[in-house]
């Protein structure tokens, strides 16, 4: 009797954790669609899009942003997990360059053209016609800066700067939701700029509908070292993303624990590791 009811609850207790976190049949058919690229299926046993996406809320209809998209691995999901109804926007930050001419930055928009190529479909796999690719760009500042030399009295210089393309996020529509996945670590980094991440969170803040939602997963960095790996082993630690994110206005939901590797170290390349970091998933809502 003592047995039987330690199995019962044993199966009742395994029953309430699947229940609570069910795939979705649409996105399960998304990721078992056949025509998706073999090197994405190859990876789906380390970064589990099904669980991921289905923690994140993603649904039919959704205006979803892949956030530095990559190659395109979640935006070729996203794209059938919202169907015709929805639409996903990859949106791409160009690394930073010297600007050479004034013709790298845009005074006014922040988009540029469409990109040449669609994430949707690279290498290859199923076209989706609901999926938008652009890039960011860096943008004039809303006022000239001045400067003096003292070598030189009497003259004060007038120049002009830019902001990192990051700083200048935005979408063409008001999001659902807001992936970036394996690259918020790179936004803290001189290759992109360098850009104020409190101005690149309070962007992605406004971008997104009321109740919208932020889905940051990336590389975990060793405890306590907060940014400091970000350059160098291309981690970060999940609280220091937590405080950047918060302090922009986002409520703190909640963490998914599947990505995460109890035997990474923390201390090898995270791009090294192919897929076998240690990795947080957090989920943030906008008020």
């Amino acid at each position: 009797m003592r047995r039987t009811g330690l199995i019962c609850a044993t199966l009742l207790l395994v029953a309430r954790s699947v229940a609570a976190d069910p795939i979705p049949a649409y996105i399960a058919a998304a990721v078992a669609d056949p025509r998706r690229p073999d090197a994405d299926r190859q990876r789906d046993a380390e970064r589990k899009p099904a669980e991921v996406i289905a923690f994140a809320g993603i649904k039919p209809g959704d205006k979803v942003a892949d956030f530095m998209p990559g190659k395109g691995y979640f935006t070729r999901i996203f794209c059938k997990v919202v169907g015709d109804a929805g639409h996903v926007y990859a949106i791409t930050v160009p690394r930073a360059t010297p600007p050479p001419a004034a013709q790298s930055v845009s005074p006014q928009g922040t988009l540029s053209q469409p990109a040449s190529s669609n994430p949707a479909t690279e290498p290859a796999g199923p076209a989706c016609t609901n999926v938008s690719a652009s890039s960011l760009k860096s943008r004039l500042r809303p006022a000239p800066e001045l400067h003096s030399d003292s070598g030189d009295p009497g003259w004060v210089y007038e120049y002009w700067s830019s902001s990192p393309a990051a700083e200048n996020f935005v979408a063409p529509e008001p999001l659902d939701l807001i992936w970036t996945s394996e690259n918020y670590h790179d936004l803290h980094d001189q290759a992109f700029g360098s850009p104020d991440m409190l101005t690149v969170d309070k962007a992605l803040l406004a971008a997104l509908k009321p109740g919208g939602i932020l889905m940051v997963e990336d590389h975990a960095a060793a405890a306590g070292s907060g940014a400091r790996d970000t350059e160098s082993l291309h981690r970060i630690t999940a609280e220091q993303v937590k405080q950047e994110v918060t302090e922009a206005g986002f409520i703190f939901v909640g963490e998914s624990e599947v990505l995460r590797h109890a035997d990474d170290p923390h201390t090898g390349k995270a791009h090294d590791m192919h897929d076998r970091t240690d990795r947080f998933l957090l989920k943030f809502r906008r008020p």
